[in-house]
């Protein structure tokens, strides 16, 4: 039987661009909490241990989008 740290260890150690495991979990995590919200791009590069435009490149690298701005606010901009 599989356990769900055995799933998520197997999935992290997919992602190419890091090297170790904690790397690609923490990566993975830091995917999650940018898309939430719950994160800034300044607080992800900590946890990361990156430079936040290493970090942002990065992401930049596989299309990863984030923003910080409300739905309306993206129509707003989208119109403008």
């Amino acid at each position: 039987m599989t356990t769900k740290t055995e799933v998520f260890q197997s999935i992290a150690s997919e992602i190419q661009i890091f090297k170790n495991l904690e790397q690609k979990e923490s990566f993975l995590f830091v995917l999650g909490a940018l898309s939430a919200r719950l994160i800034s791009l300044k607080k992800a590069s900590e946890i990361m241990k990156l430079e936040p435009e290493l970090l942002l490149n990065i992401l930049e690298l596989i299309n990863f989008d984030f923003t910080y701005l409300s739905q309306e606010d993206v129509a707003i901009e989208r119109n403008w």
